[in-house]
């Protein structure tokens, strides 16, 4: 298991095939199995590395005054340590709000971008009630004693997921840390990196299920297209938030066109 060690946290990451680097970056109360299928499918083509986020999976912990900075530079690391240059950096839901701040921060480690059911963080992309509509939610997750804590997304899938996957989220959501989970919290509310989207000067893939209900494809997606200037928008029929595992095939297949062509 390939690991760096950042301001004295350990982050391991997934490493898999050959050809140029495409680094993932997950959603919340997930890690690095979230991109199983992506793993599976396009390390034929790339070397494609999953992470588990500072105080995910197998990662250590975070302090309580982790920021959405640290994240970023924790995930610079990874790149660099990989040490195939500029990457193909893909970022589905929270991970895509990481990503960004990445290329604000260190912008010559990203050769294109893949932004994947995402957002300029919540206050950059959802109403001042709706972000404080997810944070009283994720709030009351927090309040139940450390054994009973069981964070729960709604409305990530369009349709009914398989039962392994159902499976597989499961799991991930128990093995959640509460602190890991506030840290989150703390830095998705309160991130609006709207004003990047316009200084994006890599090519841009928007993935987005169709049925989205956490971040839209109307409005928070067209925002997107609207203000990246090398922007293209790729909407996938009938799938929901985590487009990569209800729709993977079609999803692996956008994400190899785009990539190849600018490899």
């Amino acid at each position: 298991m390939p690991a760096v060690r950042v301001d004295g946290i350990e982050v391991a990451y997934d490493r898999v095939g050959q050809g140029p680097p495409l680094v993932l970056a997950h959603g919340a109360t997930s890690d690095a199995r979230l991109f199983r299928p992506q793993l599976q499918d396009l390390a034929d083509e790339f070397t494609v590395v999953a992470w588990d986020e500072p105080g995910a999976g197998r990662s250590s912990d975070v302090p309580a005054s982790f920021s959405l900075a640290g994240y970023a530079r924790c995930l610079a690391a990874v790149i660099e340590d990989v040490d195939l240059g500029p990457a193909h950096v893909l970022g589905l839901a929270w991970g895509g709000t990481v990503v960004l701040e990445l290329y604000r921060l260190r912008p010559a480690l990203v050769r294109t971008l893949v932004l994947a059911d995402t957002y300029a963080g919540w206050k950059g992309s959802l109403s001042a009630a709706e972000v404080r509509s997810r944070v009283r939610g994720a709030e009351r997750a927090l309040a139940v004693p450390d054994e009973a804590f069981a964070p729960s997304l709604p409305g990530l899938f369009a349709g009914t997921p398989p039962a392994g996957v159902v499976r597989l989220l499961s799991v991930m959501s128990a093995q959640t840390r509460p602190r890991s989970m506030r840290a989150e919290l703390a830095a998705m509310a309160d991130a609006d990196l709207s004003g990047v989207l316009p200084q994006i000067r890599v090519p841009t893939l928007l993935l987005w299920g169709e049925l989205d209900a956490r971040s839209p494809v109307e409005p928070v997606a067209r925002r997107f297209l609207d203000a990246v200037p090398q922007a293209t928008l790729v909407v996938l029929p009938g799938a929901g938030h985590l487009s990569n595992i209800e729709a993977p095939e079609a999803f692996n297949r956008t994400v190899r066109e785009f990539c190849r062509a600018r490899s």
